[in-house]
């Protein structure tokens, strides 16, 4: 599915960089983008923009921010903070770059030892080396400062779920909501932890999130999928509509639809089902699963020319699609 990839690593960087603020839309342009424009080397107005770039999840541009304050003051804790949270965050991070933040990391808290921002994303590196032991330790005496730290239970819970320790990690994941309930990511998490499960109660924090944020296509997705698992497909159907008038480009709720329609209905509805994906891939022509299913559908209606054609084009634009290969040497 095209939703949710990397969700742990993203938990483990909303616990590198603290509080989350997450947009449902694209990232406004606020006054810091201003001020850093009008005033480069001023480290205290980089350091700032640097961290609501860190808020937004830009985190190459963070680095680019937080190195050029560091170089301008190595003595400020701010600018080193900034620079070792942007290294050991972005997606293309290095082992040098985690050993390196980390050692920053270490130098913040000798100036800062009751820092639990700073005790959180040491433990991180930790956790991104498999050292455990070594992050839990640094996550329990973060909470022996703060016992209401939410960024130290979600890493706790992250840790714990590396380890399939699946029930501690929900726990540590549910303790991370009572310490903020507007935590938004946490309600699609455990969602998605439950949905794995086949477990209803993920609808209800699904639902949580899209009341935190209506408008969140990601919030609305998981709502939808998970309704979709549990074979709740009037509703799963209702929410994908919803998504349709809040951003009608996206294109995997209409591709969902068919697919309910075509494999989800007793009997299949194939008309609708083709009606849904030919609507996915005229707004994306590449939707390889769209072509691939579109075939089946002129499979099961007797049509191998037109059958032979979608699968063409869904290994045209994925020749590593196995299925699509295999249906279509069935009909040669």
């Amino acid at each position: 599915m095209r939703f949710l990839t990397g969700f742990i690593i993203m938990l483990l960087l909303i616990a590198g960089c603290g509080e989350s603020k997450n947009q449902d839309g694209p990232a406004v342009v606020t006054n810091i983008d201003s001020l850093v424009k009008l005033y480069p080397d001023s480290v205290a107005i980089l350091v700032k923009h640097g961290n609501v770039l860190l808020e937004r999840y830009d985190y190459d541009n963070a680095l680019k921010e937080g190195a050029k304050a560091y170089r301008l003051e190595p003595d400020n804790v701010e600018a080193r903070f900034l620079y070792a949270l942007a290294l050991n965050n972005r997606a293309s991070r290095t082992a040098t770059d985690v050993v390196s933040a980390q050692e920053h990391f270490k130098v913040v808290l000798k100036k800062q030892p009751k820092n639990t921002k700073a005790l959180v994303a040491l433990a991180t590196t930790f956790s991104y080396m498999g050292d455990y032991d070594r992050s839990f330790q640094h996550i329990n005496q973060a909470l022996r400062i703060d016992k209401r730290y939410r960024d130290a239970y979600v890493l706790k819970g992250t840790n714990y779920l590396q380890l399939g320790k699946r029930d501690l990690a929900k726990s540590s994941y549910r303790t991370a909501i009572e310490q903020d309930p507007d935590f938004y990511e946490a309600y699609i998490f455990l969602g998605s932890l439950y949905q794995q499960e086949n477990d209803p109660l993920s609808i209800e924090y699904f639902k949580s999130a899209v009341q935190l944020k209506p408008k969140s296509m990601d919030a609305l997705y998981a709502l939808a999928y998970g309704y979709q698992t549990l074979k709740m497909n009037a509703d799963a159907q209702r929410i994908y509509r919803k998504m349709i008038t809040v951003e009608p480009t996206f294109v995997t709720s209409y591709f969902q639809q068919g697919y309910i329609k075509q494999f989800q209905e007793n009997p299949p509805e194939l008309d609708s089902a083709m009606y849904f994906y030919e609507t996915t891939l005229q707004k994306e022509p590449t939707f390889s699963e769209a072509w691939h299913n579109l075939g089946l559908c002129y499979v099961a209606m007797g049509e191998k020319s037109k059958a032979l054609q979608a699968f063409s084009k869904a290994l045209k634009y994925n020749p590593e699609f196995t299925q699509a290969k295999e249906e279509a040497d069935k009909l040669r």
